[in-house]
Order: structure tokens, then sequence, then C-alpha cells
């Protein structure tokens, strides 16, 4: 049977060394608890080679996890060091046996007595592994294994470093749901470093696709609320509603009626805050037409006032449900006023119902003075100016502002087809009635050419000329 050296040459077994080991492992073994433990890694050195050199795969990763064992029953660290990094140097070294070695050392490193030793031996056999892809996976989980105990020491920036090395959507030999682990501890310490580009950028490595499988669903809400973390920095806030939107499809918050509840106040919520646009909008229909809303019938209200063609008095909202969205329950956060964000959410909200009220006033005026509208919704006239600039900026209302007189021309938002297709109708309507007129014209002529004919056909017949007759 071939096998693959670390060279990637194939080697083809020549002699079975396994009765061989049977026979010499033990009495190696028996020479070591005798204390002469560098007489039994000579012994163990002289059959690694005889088996490596005959290609027996087996034999050699029995002989290499046996040399493993017996440095470290021996408590002789630096000769267990030595040894691996040497054995997986050897000249047509098999892969396999390699593997077997490092996935031995692994299980030694909860059993180290001290925090260095393990830092050392980590050490070494991320050495031994790197470059080598029959040994990624093991090179992961210690870098996985390295990262966590920097953290534990607060080094946060460091073990975000040491992870953010593996590029681990190439691993084949990885399964998929340990893939998607550990990408979002990459996440998790980009966050903690509040290292926000990155985040997004690591985020782009997980289909949202594997969250579909019944078994990642504990997977499926760290993500989406590291995602929920990230875009609140952002204040992405169409985005957030959108990933409470994803977490309430997972069936273990389906069963809670509490955090179900809790997820669909909060998308409700991030849902008035995100600035109008078509999606937006569409997004609020569609969630005041999910029944589901129906179990939080506040909210419900909150979402109609932005979907009438109403003006919303600040006052009259912070009565009816400033209680409710300020002090909410403990699993919502939006609008906490310890939170420095939730103080910037809470002036967002407000200038969301100032912008929903200028769009109203928008479809119900063609002007209106500043004063007028600073009235309306509350404020001075100078900051109603402000918003309204911002908005037609945007996009949201077509206007101009005569600011000597202070009045403002609201006017009809037009996409520039449809400005094209009305100028291209307004010319055929003009060319039709310049034919139409042309015509008219040509009639009235005609007729008072014959009128003219008749009107001298007596004085004809009286000079004696001769005049035509009609013979009808």
């Amino acid at each position: 049977m071939p096998m693959a050296t670390g060279s990637g040459e194939i080697v083809k077994m020549e002699k079975d060394y396994k009765e061989e080991c049977d026979e010499k492992l033990p009495k190696i073994k028996q020479l070591a608890a005798t204390g002469k433990l560098n007489e039994a890694l000579a012994e163990l050195l002289v059959l690694e080679k005889q088996a490596r050199t005959g290609g027996d795969m087996l034999s050699t990763g029995r002989v290499l996890v046996t040399v493993a064992e017996l440095c470290f029953e021996a408590k002789n660290w630096e000769l267990l060091i030595e040894n691996v990094v040497t054995l997986s140097k050897r000249r047509g070294q098999l892969k396999q046996a390699v593997v077997k070695m490092v996935q031995e050392v692994c299980t030694y490193l909860d059993k180290l007595p001290t925090k260095q030793l393990q830092y050392d031996i980590i050490e070494a056999l991320r050495g031994v592994t790197e470059g080598k892809i029959y040994v990624e996976v093991e090179r992961a989980r210690l870098t996985q294994r390295l990262a966590k105990m920097k953290e534990d020491e607060g080094k946060i920036k460091e073990a975000a470093e040491i992870l953010q090395e593996l590029q681990v959507e190439t691993y084949g030999s990885m399964e998929k749901r340990e893939k998607v682990e550990l990408i979002l501890e990459q996440m998790r310490y980009c966050l903690a470093k509040n290292d926000y580009i990155r985040t997004q950028i690591i985020s782009k490595k997980i289909n949202t696709k594997f969250f579909e499988d019944d078994t990642t669903h504990d997977l499926k809400i760290k993500f989406y609320t590291l995602m929920i973390e990230m875009d609140q920095h952002e204040a992405s806030y169409l985005s957030i509603c959108r990933h409470y939107r994803a977490i309430l499809t997972t069936p273990s918050i389906l069963a809670d009626e509490a955090k179900k509840n809790d997820t669909l106040r909060s998308a409700v919520l991030y849902l008035i805050l995100s600035p109008y646009d078509n999606e937006q909008s569409d997004l609020l229909h569609r969630m005041l037409a999910d029944r589901s809303i129906e179990r939080i019938p506040i909210y419900k209200k909150l979402l109609e006032l932005f979907k009438n063609q109403e003006i919303i008095s600040w006052t009259k909202l912070i009565k009816d449900f400033g209680g409710e969205i300020r002090n909410s329950e403990p699993g919502i956060t939006v609008f906490d006023e310890k939170s420095e964000f939730g103080q910037k959410r809470w002036e967002n909200l407000k200038s969301r119902v100032v912008e929903h009220n200028i769009r109203i006033m928008a479809k119900y005026y063609t002007r209106v003075t500043l004063t007028r509208m600073a009235e309306l919704l509350d404020l001075s006239t100078e900051k109603v100016e402000e918003v309204l600039c911002s908005m037609v900026v945007s996009g949201q209302v077509q206007a101009k502002t005569d600011r000597p007189s202070g009045i403002v021309y609201f006017q009809d938002s037009k996409d520039p087809s449809e400005i094209l297709n009305d100028w291209s109708h307004n010319v055929n309507n003009l060319m039709g009635l310049i034919a139409r007129t042309t015509h008219l014209i040509n009639k009235e002529e005609m007729v008072h050419k014959h009128l003219n004919l008749l009107s001298q056909a007596p004085s004809a017949v009286v000079s004696g000329e001769n005049v035509p007759m009609d013979t009808n």
C-alpha cells in the first residue's frame, strides 16, 4: 500500500514491521520504566528508521506515539519537545505518522503542570504543523487554544492577531461546523478589539444557508448576535432589524414565548429607527401583515403611526409609548438611558418622527411657511430648515426654500424616466393640436374662397359673362 511522505513523495511499503513492534515496544517501555529513558529512546529511534524507510506507516506511527508517551511519563519536557520536532523533520517521514504523534501530544496539554510549559509545547507543535495541510486541523485547534490562553490573560489584541492568521475557510479536512465555530471566534475577537471593518470582512465567509440545519441553531444565534453588535456601532438599524427577524425564525426562540416577544419588540424598534426608503417601507408593511405582531399590540400601534399618512405628535408619542419603549423589559436595551448608544437612538427616534412629518407635509402642501412647519413639528425654524435640507439631499422629498420670504415649495418627486415620458406625451399632444389647428385654418380658407365665388355670380350675369351654372 503506497504511503505519502511529508515532502509529498509516494512511498510503497516494502516490509511490515507490525510483529517486530509488538515484540520490541513492551520491552522498550519496561526499559524506560526502570529509569533508562535515553537507552529506550535510542532503541525506538532505530526501530523508527527501519519502519520509515520500509514505508510502514502504522508501525512508524506507533513508534512516534511511544516516543512521546515515554517522554511525557518521565516528565522530561525538553526531551519531548526535542524529539517531536526532530522526528517530524526526518527525511521521508510519513504524513500519517506525524499526524498521530501530534494528536497524541495534544492530549497532554491539559495535564501539564505549568502554563508556561503549555505555551512551550503549543509553540513547538505549531512550528511542526506550520505549512502542512495534513495537520491543518490540529494546527487550527492549537491556535485557538493559544488565543484563548492569551484572552484569559487579558491580551485581547494579541489573541485576535494569533487567531486571524488562520484561513479556516480553505481547510478541506475540517468539518463545516468546526469551521464556522472558528470563524465566529475570529469575529468575536475582532469586535473585542473594536476592529469592525475586519469583522465585516470575516462575516462574509459564512454562508447563512448553513444555519438552515437543525443542528446549527446555537451557532445561528451566536452569529446574528455578533452581527447585531457590529451593526449597532455602525448604526445600521435596518440591518439590525433583519438580524432580529432571522433570529426570530430559530426554533429555540420560537419555543420560548418571552424570548420570542423580546426579539420581535427589538425588531420593531430598530425598524422605526431606520431611515425611510423603499426597503424600510416594504419591511414595515410586511411586519404589520405578520400575525405574530398581534401578540404585542402596543408595538403594532407604534408601527401603524409610521404607516399612516398623518402627522405624529412627539408629545403624544411620548405619552402613549414612552413608558413602554424607554423602560422596556430586561431583554430589550434599545433605549437604555444609562447607555450612550441608548441616548443616541432616542435622538434618532425623534429625528425619524420629524422626517415622517415632513414627508406628510410634502404630500398635503405645495407651499408652506417655515414658521408654520416649526409649529407643526414643535421645533425651531433653524432646526426645521436643517432637517429639510438633509432630506432634500438624501432624496426623501423634493423642495425649494425661498429664504427671504421664509416659504418652502414642495414638488412632486418623479423618476427621470417618468419625467421623460411626460415630456414625450406633452410634445405629442402639442403636435396633435398644431395639426388640428392647421386643418381648421385650411377649412376656413376653403369656405371663404367658395363664398367669394358665390358673391361674384349675379354681377357676372348682368354683364353678359358666361357663368357656369350649378346643374344640381
